[in-house]
């Protein structure tokens, strides 16, 4: 049979499962429907399960039934010809030697796109999974045009025909067993950063991929209940949050107090040191189940290795990460480590602090074309993600693949998992990566014709003849067509209002949860400002806050007062204007109707994250300094918008050093005294520093480890500094405006009421609150000193709180260890000098923060102070 012949062939049978299905992968026309899941299936039973009854097709994945002792499976894929369940003991799983395979009848146990059954007395040890049979996308050699006719060979200068590509897009792989996507807990390497066993030709069945790739299978459902001791949803006003980005192994890791370091469990031994910093929230890296091996290798000219220690590569949707806990460690079950995550939890709820996940629904682990089978690609590639009519995967995500979100089945996917983590494991919200991939047309396999239909050129068409991104081509020649989502909508546009998120905003069960974007991808697409919010649901990532403070801050040239205003009053430009700047070209084309109408606690304010440089380092280092990562220094941002203060990396010069600190405490006070809801990354509240990398994605090593002898050290004035700010913003409400009502922020300049914003102005200076009662805060970015008038509000004084450019304690000025309470009346009394007169000198890179008080509130503070030195206030009186 020729090339051209096959290919036909191949379009017949594909038209023929087609017909009997219904119309391509969403169909669900079968032969059998709503049968009665409690039926006899016909497979034989054994020692580890009874008689195997049909099963029902809802819910999707794993299901124990306690009242019939039966665990009902269900796994959806629309164009497998067989699938069989799969089940392993763990010894055997690592062997790659299934235990039990049971075939499903395509006519009793499918339902629509849905295969199921039901075993009865099912060995709760062991483990399942899933082998299917199908079709595999092949390439064969190119033709020339007489070839493609049947007619004979010609000569060297006929026209060679594209290569011919039987079943595109299918990756089906019968030596594979793929892991289950609604499996609620996965087992197969039990510590973190072991290896699987080794996998050769001669292997078993099921061993896996490689060492480094180990087979894994889902765990069976116990119906095992947990105590959750009345747990409820803290439900925090957004505004009030401070949320604390960390990660699960690096923040224990080295606990001196943690008997599990590097757990679910060691982070609950730990919540003691959460609450003393006075954060709110926890924000977890991902935790969904994923590979930490996947990159495993040595790094070039180093004596480590290389790891996934972020987590941004996801393998399963459902299942916490086993590898972070300490359960898995001990070799129990899977309902061991979802119980620890569970624990967790429920301990840093009666702590007071919420656990907000950060989720990639945006790709997985799977990677493109060359990455390994482990689930989605080998039960059904072409809906699970996102390809172009050959096959070719569009890459959004920048790696390898794209998950296709707004397709109806993994549409579903994704709110089942929110809902699974909100109903079961009482997590209080997410954040998106890459949220902006959400809101992209889903590829639906049934190439239209070569041309885009009108509702394509209506939703990409410009309104204000802005240029819009350049979409990655990834399929080649556009024959047979272009790929689409079913409504004439190329695969990949931007949609105006995408089904998936709009599907989570309404989402009963998801209702009280907070959801935060981070609103781009690496399409390049940026959304920040108008990210489809559905009424004010979703706050976002403020990229833009960082970027303009990391500016100001360090003093550069430009319209960056004006801009810095803006950030500290929750930008309003972003989240109240209506307009967006010309320069937008999702705010002012299909984003245009989601501009504006949110709050200042829609803006999360963030000045470093796990991604690029900590704190202390955009004060030490002008560049990327990656050396470690063994890609000669290649990867990770080069656009960072540090300064180094006059020396690159550490310095012994105190010149250096002392503005180094002053520039430190000045970023703080910026993230932590704006309006908006602040984060910061683990480490920040000590000053932690990577030596100038700014992308530790693959180092376990102290690089990503949380430093508990100088987070706790006393000797830490740095730490002093930014806790005191931490219950400076919890104590004033003033700092946690809920709208832009309620800002009551008022400008200064050099002179009260006389804001400078123009593009020479580094002064950038208000109040809040009102005569009644409120609070003066300055920034000056500019080299040199100042002295700024201070608001007279009649009958009140003002009194020094923060001062970044003095010298610890005096910093800042509470009562504390550091400070006695002798000392610090002694600070406030040297600062009246200046307050007397009603005045004020900023040292260059610098910031104040001054209260104000009645004269009878200052004599009560002193009186009520212990250790009073009773100094006199009448000197004060007018």
């Amino acid at each position: 049979m020729s090339a051209a012949e096959q290919a036909e062939a191949a379009s017949k049978d594909q038209h023929s499962r087609g017909a009997r299905v219904g119309c391509g992968e969403t169909a669900c026309a079968m032969y059998v429907a709503d049968p009665d899941a409690s039926q006899p299936s016909g497979q034989a039973g054994c020692s580890a399960y009874g008689a195997p009854l049909v099963g029902a097709p809802t819910p999707l994945g794993p299901t124990y039934m306690a009242e019939q002792g039966i665990t009902n499976f269900s796994v959806y894929s629309s164009t497998a010809k067989a699938v069989s369940l799969v089940l392993f003991t763990e010894d055997g799983l690592a062997a790659g030697a299934p235990a039990h395979e049971v075939p499903l009848d395509g006519t009793i146990n499918r339902t629509g796109d849905a295969w199921h059954i039901a075993l009865p007395d099912l060995d709760p040890s062991l483990l399942y999974g899933y082998r299917l049979e199908g079709p595999h996308e092949q390439t064969l050699p190119s033709m020339t045009a007489e070839e493609g006719s049947g007619g004979h060979e010609s000569g060297d200068d006929s026209p060679e025909a594209p290569p011919v590509i039987l079943a595109p897009g299918h990756r089906y792989n019968t030596a594979a067993v793929v892991l289950d996507p609604y499996a609620k807990a996965v087992v197969g390497r039990r510590r973190f950063g072991e290896l699987g066993p080794a996998v050769t030709s001669s292997a078993a069945q099921s061993a896996g991929v490689s060492p480094t790739w180990a087979q894994s299978a889902g765990a069976i459902p116990t119906g095992e209940a947990f105590d959750w001791q009345g747990d409820q949803p803290l439900r925090l006003p957004q505004e009030d949050l401070v949320i604390y980005e960390m990660h699960v192994r690096g923040f224990s890791h080295t606990s001196p107090s943690a008997k599990a370091p590097g757990t679910y469990a060691g982070i609950t031994e730990n919540l003691a040191y959460l609450k003393s910093l006075g954060v709110n929230a926890i924000e977890l890296l991902p935790v969904h189940e994923f590979n930490e091996m996947e990159y495993y290798g040595p790094i070039p000219g180093t004596d480590e290795y290389r790891y996934n220690f972020w987590g941004y590569s996801t393998v399963n949707f459902f299942a916490p990460m086993a590898r972070y806990s300490q359960a898995a460690a001990q070799g129990q079950g899977g309902q061991a480590v979802v119980n620890e995550f569970k624990t967790m939890v429920r301990e840093a709820h009666k702590a007071g602090i919420e656990v907000i996940l950060d989720v990639v629904f945006n790709h997985s682990a799977e990677g493109n074309e060359n990455g390994p089978t482990v689930s989605f690609r080998g039960l059904d590639n072409r809906v699970y993600y996102m390809l172009a009519p050959q096959g070719q995967y569009y890459n959004f995500s920048g790696c390898g693949n794209t998950l296709n979100c707004n397709h109806p089945v993994v549409q579903d996917m994704i709110i089942a998992s929110l809902r699974y983590w909100v109903t079961e494991m009482h997590v209080d919200g997410f954040r998106f990566d890459l949220a902006s991939i959400m809101t992209r047309a889903h590829s639906l396999w049934q190439p239209s014709a070569p041309s885009p239909a009108a509702g394509h050129a209506a939703d990409t068409a410009t309104q204000n003849g802005s240029t819009p991104p350049t979409w990655p081509d990834v399929s080649g020649s556009h024959e047979p067509g272009w790929m689409e989502n079913g409504a004439g909508v190329a695969t990949g546009t931007p949609l105006t209002r995408p089904p998936l998120i709009e599907a989570i905003s309404e989402d009963p069960i998801l209702r009280g949860t907070k959801l935060i974007a981070e609103a781009w991808d690496c399409g390049p697409l940026t959304q920040v400002g108008a990210f489809p919010h559905y009424g004010g649901r979703w706050a976002e990532w403020n990229g833009k806050f960082r970027d303009t403070v990391r500016t100001f801050i360090k003093g550069t040239e430009g319209p960056w007062a004006a801009a810095f205003a803006s950030a500290m009053s929750g930008s309003p430009d972003i989240y109240s204007a209506t307009q967006a700047p010309d320069d937008d070209w999702w705010g002012t084309n299909g984003g245009r109707d989601w501009r504006g109408g949110r709050e200042p606690r829609h803006s999360v304010n963030f000045i470093t994250a796990h991604d690029g440089f900590p704190l202390a380092d955009l004060v030490a280092y002008n560049d990327k300094h990656n050396e470690a990562n063994g890609e000669d220094n290649r990867d990770g941002e080069q656009h960072n918008l540090t300064w180094n203060c006059g020396e690159e990396g550490p310095s012994t010069n105190w010149r250096v050093t002392s503005l180094r600190s002053r520039q430190v405490r000045n970023l703080s006070a910026a993230l932590l005294l704006a309006h908006g809801v602040p984060m910061f990354v683990m480490g920040d509240e000590y000053g932690h520093s990577k030596g100038g990398n700014n992308n530790t994605y693959c180092h376990d090593s102290p690089l990503n480890w949380l430093d508990w002898g100088e987070a706790t050290s006393s000797d830490n004035a740095f730490a002093r500094f930014f806790r005191n700010l931490i219950a400076l913003r919890r104590r004033r409400k003033e700092f946690r405006a809920g709208t832009y009502a309620e800002g009551g922020i008022q400008w200064h300049g050099v002179h009260v009421g006389q804001p400078d914003f123009s593009e020479g102005s580094r002064l950038v200076a208000w109040s809040l609150g009102s005569p009644d009662g409120g609070l003066y805060i300055a920034f000056n970015s500019s080299h040199r000193p100042l002295v700024v008038d201070l608001p007279d509000w009649h009958g009140r004084r003002w009194q020094l709180l923060a001062d970044s450019a003095k010298k610890a304690p005096f910093d800042f000025i509470i009562e504390d260890d550091a400070l006695d309470a002798a000392g610090a009346a002694q600070a406030r009394k040297d600062a009246t000098v200046w307050t007397e007169v009603g005045a004020y000198p900023l040292l260059p890179y610098s910031c104040v923060v001054l209260e104000s008080f009645t004269e009878d509130q200052l004599l009560q503070q002193e009186e009520e102070r212990p250790g009073s030195t009773g100094w006199d206030f009448t000197h004060l009186k007018t």
